[in-house]
């Protein structure tokens, strides 16, 4: 019976430290945070000791721009754009996608799809990250000319089938990495069985990101599905490259075909050199769902934050057959599909967002970051708004205005015979908010210690809106000079306001000691603070 109690005590505290039921107070934290001069974003609650009021974090949302590409040359299709890899290069932006025409109704007995022609890589590039242009490279050929965009192929290579639809590429900003491999990417391969099962991931290598050769002949990472982009990158934070793939949680069901069998989820490894990598580790989600079917992954730093790896996973939900979803676009073109497999008809996508700070460990937002939207042909189908990897920044539309977040997202998927690639937006550090109405509300940080002369922040207010810093001491109370009472009131809609008191914005004294931070906030949003060295 001692034993019983004891493990209910547990249990109960451990609910009351997580907010599920009542219980004591739980003391301030008193763990102290080596800030720097990092800037740091609410997708987290990492430096959130309190939230009072009706202040919350408030996950924000991307709003729609252009299309910036129509998938409609023989050699790309209705299945393009889904995999995407877009980055900034200097002056150009770079994007490499999947082109593949989807038929899903030829083969309906099989429930497969049938494309009439292999998968592909292929590349465009723009001067703004607005408009894009597909060139021609004159690499490989199609139906005898060799004028298109192609990079690469799907192709028997030795043992292996080269699975050009599944490809992530990005520019290594390693200052070690050798001239031939600045640019680098995952390439699936498959094996030449009957029906062929991913083997794993070859790493590719480019000088130019046009010409690509293998790193090494064989597969550098072998388990998993793969069926997803699966992507690698230079994380200078840490200092180590990191891969992230789709793994499915039961696995390999059949010696001759992969299928999904449990949930479909993520893991990650480590590298100091693109080839040999770490044991893989599963990715946890602590205070999420994790039984989500998560397909993509989109994992990259942030550049603004370079400490934050922030990721756009493909949510996959199976809604099945209803009432509801017979109301859906297209209602035709989803019963064709369900013949070749149901859930060709009946599962829809959408884009999430989540955050870490050591790659393994993630906070997940539950609610959708991009939803499918209205209702229109074209829309709810399986395979639209996958985000690409990465996003960008590119001039605003205003005159004058600070640059923006650009997103890309595929949509209208399995339609006709070219799917399209929308461009989204959405503010610098955008993506979460510590906001309050004009009744008002406060967060408080955890202790820090932190480097610079001035606090900045990015943050939006109403006309009669307001924001107020108050510095504290570690165990919250003000310090002489930088009280609430002593902040000037800051209104406005910025990527970067000063914080002012009664004494002036220099903090530089303060540099070193442990403080907290306390906001207030009158209808307005917080986005991201910084102290300026």
């Amino acid at each position: 019976m001692k034993l019983t109690s004891s493990w209910h005590l547990l249990v109960l505290f451990s609910l009351a430290v997580r907010g599920l039921v009542a219980g004591p107070p739980v003391a301030r934290s008193s763990a102290v945070i080596d800030l720097g001069s990092r800037r740091e974003l609410f997708l987290d609650d990492y430096l959130v000791e309190k939230l009072s009021g009706g202040a919350e974090r408030r996950l924000n949302h991307p709003v729609p721009q252009n299309l910036c590409l129509t998938f409609d040359q023989p050699w790309e299709g209705n299945g393009s754009g889904g995999y995407a890899s877009i980055f900034q290069d200097g002056p150009l932006y770079r994007m490499y996608y999947t082109a593949y025409q989807i038929d899903a109704v030829k083969e309906a007995s099989g429930g497969k799809i049938a494309p009439p022609h292999p998968l592909y890589t292929c590349y465009a590039e723009s001067d703004d990250g607005i408009s894009w242009r597909k060139p021609e490279l004159g690499l490989h050929e199609f139906q005898g000319s060799k004028r298109n965009n192609i990079v690469l192929v799907t192709e028997v290579v030795g043992e292996y089938k080269i699975n050009a639809g599944h490809v992530a590429i990005f520019k290594d900003e390693n200052p070690n990495a050798a001239p031939e491999a600045r640019y680098k990417g995952f390439v699936r391969s498959d094996t030449l069985k009957k029906r062929p099962l991913p083997t794993g991931l070859l790493a590719y290598q480019s000088a130019d990101g046009l010409h690509w050769s293998r790193m090494r002949a064989k597969p550098v990472i072998t388990f998993g599905a793969f069926d997803s982009q699966n992507l690698g990158f230079w994380d200078g934070a840490r200092g180590e490259y990191r891969a992230y793939w789709r793994y499915d949680t039961a696995g390999i069901t059949n010696e001759n075909i992969w299928e999904p069998a449990g949930v479909r989820a993520i893991r990650t490894a480590t590298s100091p050199d693109y080839v040999n990598w770490s044991t893989p580790v599963n990715l946890s989600y602590p205070t999420s769902n994790p039984e989500e079917h998560l397909y993509t992954n989109q994992i990259k730093p942030y550049a603004r934050a370079p400490h934050l790896l922030i990721g756009f996973p493909t949510r996959y939900v199976d809604r099945g057959w209803s009432d509801v979803m017979r109301e859906m676009p297209d209602l035709e073109a989803r019963e064709e599909r369900s013949v070749a497999n149901k859930r060709y008809g009946t599962a829809v996508t959408e884009g999430l967002i989540m955050s870490s700070r050591d790659g393994v460990s993630f906070q997940r937002w539950n609610e959708a970051f991009l939803r499918p939207g209205i209702e229109r042909p074209g829309t709810w189908t399986y395979g639209d708004h996958y985000l690409s990897w990465h996003l960008v920044e590119t001039k605003s539309s205003f005159e004058g205005a600070p640059n923006e977040l650009s997103l890309y997202a595929s949509e209208s998927y399995w339609k006709g015979s070219s799917s399209m690639l929308r461009r989204y937006t959405l503010r610098l550090d955008g993506f979460v908010s510590a906001s309050a109405p004009m009744s008002g509300g406060e967060l408080v940080t955890k202790p820090f210690r932190f480097r610079g002369h001035e606090l900045s922040l990015n943050c939006a207010t109403s006309a009669a809106g307001s924001v107020r810093v108050e510095i504290q001491d570690m165990s919250g109370q003000p310090l002489p000079g930088f009280a609430l009472s002593d902040c000037a009131m800051l209104f406005g809609d910025t990527i970067g306001r000063t914080v002012r008191w009664a004494k002036g914005r220099d903090v530089s004294a303060l540099a070193g000691q442990v403080i907290r931070l306390r906001f207030e906030l009158k209808d307005a949003d917080l986005y991201s603070y910084k102290f300026q060295e």
